[in-house]
């Protein structure tokens, strides 16, 4: 089976991609303290995605970022159209 793996390759689900670049945006941010905020360009990003599928403004998508101590909380909420 891993010739038939490398000749038709599975292509790569969108969330497991978003999850990827949250996850290297989140490191970068651990080890950039005093650098630029990435949440801006986070929610950006996250709106170019997200229309991609469906309608939806800036205003419908939430970024927060709540430190307390040790712990790092990154809450995202989408607010979709009803179907």
């Amino acid at each position: 089976m891993p010739i038939l793996n490398f000749l038709f390759p599975k292509k790569e689900k969108s969330a497991t991609a978003a999850k990827e670049r949250l996850q290297i945006i989140i490191a970068r941010e651990r080890t950039n303290r005093a650098g630029p905020d990435f949440l801006p360009a986070l929610h950006r990003e996250l709106i170019e995605v997200i229309s991609k599928y469906t309608k939806v403004s800036a205003d419908d998508i939430k970024i927060s970022l709540d430190r307390q101590g040790n712990l790092e909380v990154l809450d995202v909420n989408v607010v979709l159209p009803d179907a």
